[in-house]
């Protein structure tokens, strides 16, 4: 066969760039690791290191990433990744992007719902470091404190707490996947919010490498920046190495139940009922909904099913008492209750099956994986009838719609909004997680991104307003997204606000004392303020 000679420069020239690319990434790769090994105090393996060349590249950076829309073929990937086993490995990991002028991806966990952690649409070359081996945990039960490190999943932390004690815990996220280095940067919502407020807000100390590549616990890095960085986001202000968390009592006995109501089970009027009461319930007691289409009656007619997913701190009678008293209308029976152990109940809410030993926990990555598109609304007044009729039309026109309906009230509302960077606090009757997903791939993205998107345009008139506010662990793009290597303040008030309502100034005063030429930044990051000349 004769080619034409147009096709064999066009293959010659791909050919040319292609191994070009290559030996840039390899000559990067090699300048890293030559860096490393200079201002690293323990040798760095070079098993540590894996370029897109490796067989097993692929498998490592989809190791621990939840969302498969990052994933494809078409989303740039780091030149590499580096998975460091020592505290002072990631000092000089620092030490050498910069030097090198290489941008640097953080990953602790990888539920990052964009994908910022292990994908850079804006930063290019860029590499990953991967804190999965840096997954220690100390529990103190005598001091009831535990030190954890970033790498660790909740799910781990939780275990190694109950081994200690079955009278202790630490109220985190629900999912017990969620790496603890960027869940606790965000605020760390869990079943024991009402009673104790956030993850973050149960912070005692923290270990931080700032961009000088030095390691700062609380006393070396002042208030200000341990304020910022529990609740104001990840990879903004440096890289979190530990944190040092207050553990909380739990009683020998706590409860579960889930109840189900469809439409045609009066779910919509149980549902109102629920907006007026969930943040007015017993601290102890937290019944978040779980909203999604379904089938009723015998011919499996499609519906909307809505699941009151709840714990409850205390034994089965007194929750009885509870509801009888404050949320009748649930019908909640004795059979719906399942008295249980803290740890046991962790499972419960995760999803698992009655009969999971609590060692999946130390399994740590999570097995969910697929395309998804996320958004989030925080609720002051309950949303009427009317209003939730609508919603259910919307949710039996998508595929595999999700809604997730937390309560406030308790603890959460006792709580500063300035306290913390996180501001969502007294007010707010719920938060509500919006989710649709999807098993092919690029293939119908855009109908599920542009249904996901109008439902949330629906519910606007419904949700808080000025701004409308979301939470920063559900990271949302569509808000707005920072320029290459350069955050405006304007720009980044478009999400920030929503994000983090009047503590975001506050953000900004921070990031441009420690870190004022913008080196942790992504699609979302805290822009410094610029530099004033003369």
């Amino acid at each position: 066969m004769v080619f034409p000679s147009n096709y064999i420069l066009s293959l010659l020239s791909v050919l040319l760039i292609s191994s070009a690319s290559w030996a840039n990434s390899a000559s990067i790769l090699d300048s890293f690791i030559h860096c490393l090994n200079s201002n690293s105090d323990l040798s760095v393996p070079f098993s540590t290191f894996c370029n897109q060349n490796n067989a097993s590249f692929s498998s490592i950076l989809q190791s621990s990433a939840q969302n498969l829309r990052y994933l494809v073929p078409s989303m740039p990937k780091p030149e590499f990744i580096f998975t460091p086993l020592y505290e002072s490995h990631v000092q000089a990991a620092v030490i050498c992007s910069k030097q090198l002028g290489i941008h640097l991806r953080v990953r602790s966990g990888g539920h990052d719902y964009e994908g910022l952690s292990y994908v850079s649409e804006i930063e290019a070359p860029f590499i990953l470091v991967d804190l999965a081996r840096l997954r220690s945990i100390s529990v103190d039960i005598a001091d009831n404190s535990a030190w954890i490190q970033a790498g660790a999943t909740i799910g781990e932390v939780y275990y190694r707490i109950s081994e200690k004690s079955n009278v202790h815990g630490f109220p985190a996220g629900l999912c017990t996947s969620l790496g603890v280095g960027g869940h606790i940067t965000g605020g760390a919502y869990g079943s024991m919010m009402r009673k104790y407020g956030l993850g973050a807000d149960n912070v005692l100390d923290a270990r931080i490498i700032d961009v000088n590549g030095k390691i700062l616990d609380r006393a070396a890095m002042g208030e200000d920046l341990f304020w910022a960085i529990r609740g104001g986001g990840g990879a903004s202000f440096g890289i979190i190495l530990s944190w040092k968390i207050k553990l909380v009592p739990v009683p020998e006995t706590v409860t579960v139940f889930t109840v189900t109501k469809s439409l045609e089970q009066g779910a919509t009027k149980i549902l109102y009922r629920w907006q007026q009461v969930a943040d007015k319930l017993d601290e102890d007691l937290f019944i978040r909904v779980i909203i999604q289409p379904g089938s009723a009656g015998q011919k499996g007619e499609k519906t909307v099913t809505n699941s009151y997913n709840a714990l409850f701190l205390g034994g089965a009678d007194r929750l009885l008492q509870v509801m009888q008293e404050s949320f009748p209308e649930l019908g909640l029976t004795r059979k719906d209750c399942i008295e249980t152990s803290w740890i046991k109940s962790v499972l419960y809410i995760a999803g698992y099956p009655s009969n999971t030993p609590p060692e999946v926990l130390l399994q740590g990555k999570s097995t969910f994986k697929n395309y998804f598109k996320a958004k989030s609304d925080f609720v002051k007044d309950p949303i009427p009838e009317t209003g939730l009729e609508g919603l259910w039309k919307r949710l039996l026109e998508e595929d595999s719609p999700l809604m997730i309906w937390n309560p406030y009230g308790g603890m959460m509302s006792n709580i500063s909004e300035s306290e913390i960077p996180f501001p969502h606090r007294k007010g707010n009757l719920f938060k509500i997680q919006y989710v649709t997903s999807w098993q092919d791939g690029d293939k119908n993205a855009t109908k599920h991104m542009d249904w996901i998107r109008k439902l949330y345009n629906y519910m606007a008139p419904y949700v808080s307003k000025f701004p409308r506010a979301a939470y920063v662990n559900y990271r949302d793009l569509d808000l707005g997204m920072n320029k290459k290597s350069n955050t405006s303040f304007i720009q980044a008030s478009a999400w920030g606000s929503r994000y983090f309502k009047d503590n975001f100034n506050r953000l900004v005063t921070v990031k441009t004392k420690v870190d004022p030429d913008n080196f942790f930044r992504h699609e979302q990051s805290i822009p410094p303020l610029p530099v004033q000349e003369g």
